[in-house]
C-alpha cells in the first residue's frame, strides 16, 4: 500500500497536542495591530483549540500525527 500524503497547508497551521487535540494560533496579528483594542489583542495571544468535529476531519489530512 502506498505511503499517504499530508495535506502540508494543514500541517503548517495545526499542531497536535499529546492528548490528541489539535491547537492553532489566531488569526489577526500580523499586521495592522494599532487600530485594534487591548483586548482583542491579549485574546488573540493564546492558543486556540479545534473543535472534535474538525478535529475528526483533520486526522484523514494529517495521517501519520
Amino acid at each position: 500500500m502506498p505511503k499517504l500524503k499530508t495535506r502540508k497547508c494543514i500541517a503548517k497551521r495545526v499542531k497536535r497536542t499529546a492528548s490528541g487535540k489539535y491547537m492553532f494560533s489566531k488569526p489577526g496579528r500580523r499586521h495592522l495591530m494599532t487600530c485594534k483594542s487591548s483586548k482583542r489583542k491579549r485574546q488573540m495571544r493564546a492558543a486556540g483549540e479545534l473543535s472534535s468535529a474538525h478535529a475528526q476531519r483533520l486526522k484523514k489530512a494529517l495521517p501519520y500525527g
